[in-house]
């Protein structure tokens, strides 16, 4: 697949331009506080959501087997509100200070009043989503969040051994990243009650665009500043292995390998190490090889949907997996 057309997140929402509204208002009153000082912080934390993929995805899969439900909507909250809670507690943990070209939480309101404020979104989403009856989706939901967890302790680990095989890396990225895709097209299914052979198809049409959508996010770690808005190398940095620099050590001879891994275990003393393994990648098939995975899951990710009748919602699936793979940020 190329990827020339610019797709947009309007032209995705096309056919479900009311839910989004719905949802809009349902998330809001979730996080509404009464206390102004807990209101202050949950509404810059609503003003500063980024893109909204997993909540579209939970609506568009719903829209996929009928009417959106109210259920839909708890569902596409619990995602996003699950994932927004881990982002206050990672930048925190990686004493991060900007999320998405802003302040972080931690930032502006100091490390223990984000990991409170994370504690209270989580808190508070489960309370909402038990009390009305969500225990399918909080099961689903849940199993993903163990992933995630498991996946961030197995790559802090190697980021430590520097040995990391092309199996460890999609088994981090599936947890990390793949299973959450999964579980949000499996809650949209979920709540409009579709059967279970349909929310097992969703899952995996998740589950694999998840793995294509993190590959797509090691690709853009090599672009430049003004096109990312971030500094490349930043996996580097932070000595992680993502794929086009796996390619590029498992296709050096055993010298050149050994004299890499050198470079990138010294990276914190050496900043300048992260220009040397950039340029390296960028000079071997790395980014090529990664493109060429990442639209191999693409493809995989759509064969899932392929029983299904053609619709304004499977096309906008489809722009889905696609964006995936066309956006530059």
């Amino acid at each position: 697949m190329k990827e020339t057309r610019k797709i947009t997140l309007e032209e995705i929402q096309l056919p479900i331009a009311g839910k989004i509204r719905s949802y809009e208002e349902y998330i809001a009153s979730i996080l509404h506080s009464d206390n102004r000082y807990v209101a202050s912080i949950t509404d810059y934390i609503l003003s500063n959501r980024g893109k909204q993929l997993r909540p579209l995805l939970v609506l568009l899969s719903a829209a996929l087997h009928g009417e959106v439900a109210d259920r839909s909507y708890m569902g596409a909250s619990l995602v996003e509100m699950i994932h927004t809670a881990s982002l206050i507690h990672d930048d925190v943990v990686d004493e991060a200070y900007v999320r998405r070209s802003a302040p972080s939480v931690n930032a502006l309101w100091h490390s223990r009043t984000a990991v409170l404020i994370g504690d209270y979104i989580f808190a508070r989403t489960y309370h909402v989503s038990l009390q009305n009856g969500g225990w399918d989706m909080l099961t689903e939901v849940t199993r993903s969040i163990h992933e995630v967890c498991e996946g961030e302790l197995i790559q802090t680990e190697q980021t430590e051994k520097l040995a990391m095989t092309e199996a460890i890396y999609y088994d981090i990225i599936y947890k990390k990243t793949a299973s959450l895709l999964g579980a949000c097209a499996a809650v949209g299914a979920i709540s409009v009650g579709a059967p279970a052979d349909r929310v097992a198809a969703l899952r995996q049409f998740g589950d694999h665009l998840g793995i294509a959508f993190q590959i797509k996010d090691d690709i853009l770690d090599y672009s430049p500043m003004e096109v990312t808005g971030k500094p490349a190398g930043g996996d580097m940095r932070e000595r992680k292995i993502t794929l086009p620099l796996l390619r590029l050590l498992d296709q050096s001879a055993p010298e050149r390998r050994r004299k890499l891994v050198a470079k990138l275990s010294d990276v914190r003393n050496s900043p300048k190490n992260v220009d040397y393994l950039c340029k390296a990648v960028l000079d071997s098939d790395g980014i090529a090889y990664a493109r060429q995975c990442m639209t191999e899951y693409r493809n995989r990710a759509l064969a899932f949907l392929e029983g299904y009748p053609e619709s304004d919602v499977l096309r906008s699936l489809h722009l889905f997996a696609d964006f995936v793979l066309s956006r530059d940020k």
